[in-house]
């Protein structure tokens, strides 16, 4: 009879192999990181963000590819044909969802109105308000758009001569270190109403150089356990602005809390608006937490334009005392439509 065969009412299964129980904890291992790798993978194809933990992994979707990998040579070691083929789609699908979204800067109608350099920053309840103060003097944006701008710190600097000298114009709202957000100008506004949200999202018609655009903080809340129906509900409000298209140029700046790979900040691109980042070749630079910040984190901080609104550069400056990057881009606004 041959070796390891089962004896005739022996009763007994043969023996496995050493190497092959050991080579089951591997298989494991891999199949445990494909499972955590495909959950995400698959709401985002069939574009839904999901409940906990479905809108915090997505954030990072570009690094799943690390878990993947991991898996794809756990299987390999493992000789588990069908992990080997699970892994390697995963980092297909990964690498596919992994291009930048969105649509490419529109050509360019009629005459140049103006170049408008826009900033945003999040200040985190204030403690960036010096940092702050110092791009200001180095960059001199002619549109600012700032979110928790405490009413302590932020609202004095805000106020004082040197800021009021530079930027006349400046709208403020919410009462909280988290909930403060402010709008500075060089150009003419007025208040505009706001997109209600747990966190202030104030908006200004403002006019420059006889034509008017639309400037719209944005901080919905983030995407926590307790807070999912929130975000996903403001960020469909300013969704609603954005559709609801008057003929005006549009530019919402701010902290959106999201990113490219979720569905309901994509449901705000598909109204037309553009990534400034994208359009310049930064979609993927990531602007939080700064602590990790450019080699790993999540680009949530964006500027979006509207129709007459071309992205023309986008930089993203480290601010000390804050957990997020600021974003500084250049826009120049046409006449033609």
């Amino acid at each position: 009879m041959a070796t390891g065969a089962v004896a005739l009412g022996s009763g007994r299964w043969p023996r496995r192999s050493g190497r092959g129980l050991r080579r089951r904890p591997v298989a494991w291992c891999a199949g445990a990181l494909l499972a955590g790798v495909s959950l995400p993978l698959a709401f985002r194809a069939a574009g839904c963000d999901g409940i906990t933990p479905v809108p915090q992994l997505l954030a990072f979707l570009p690094w799943l590819a690390v878990p993947a990998g991991l898996a794809l040579l756990l299987a390999f070691a493992a000789r588990w044909r069908t992990g080997c083929a699970w892994a390697a789609g995963a980092l297909l699908v990964t690498a596919a969802f992994i291009r930048p979204y969105g649509a490419e800067p529109p050509a360019a109608h009629g005459p140049a109105v103006a170049t408008l350099r826009v900033l945003s920053a999040n200040l985190e309840f204030g403690r960036a308000t010096g940092g702050l103060l110092e791009v200001l003097r180095r960059e001199r944006p002619d549109l600012v758009s700032l979110q928790e701008c405490d009413p302590v710190r932020c609202a004095a600097a805000v106020g004082s001569a040197e800021v009021r000298a530079a930027y006349p114009y400046r709208i403020s709202a919410g009462d909280g270190a988290a909930q403060g957000s402010a709008i500075l100008s060089r150009h003419p506004l007025v208040p505009d109403g706001e997109v209600a949200g747990e966190l202030a999202m104030p908006r200004a018609q403002v006019t420059v150089r006889g034509h008017r655009l639309r400037f719209q903080v944005a901080h919905p809340m983030p995407p926590l356990p307790g807070t999912l129906d929130t975000w996903r509900a403001e960020l469909g409000r300013l969704r609603g602005l954005a559709a609801r298209h008057d003929g005006r140029p549009l530019v919402i700046a701010g902290d959106f809390n999201a990113s490219q790979d979720h569905a309901a900040f994509r449901a705000l691109l598909d109204t037309g608006l553009r990534d400034s980042a994208r359009a310049v070749g930064s979609a993927r630079t990531p602007s939080w937490p700064a602590g990790t910040a450019p080699p790993l984190g999540a680009q949530i901080d964006h500027v979006l334009a509207g129709d007459a609104l071309r992205p023309c550069a986008a930089r993203f400056l480290d601010l000390p005392d804050t957990d997020h990057r600021a974003l500084l881009v250049r826009l120049t606004l046409y006449a033609g439509h």
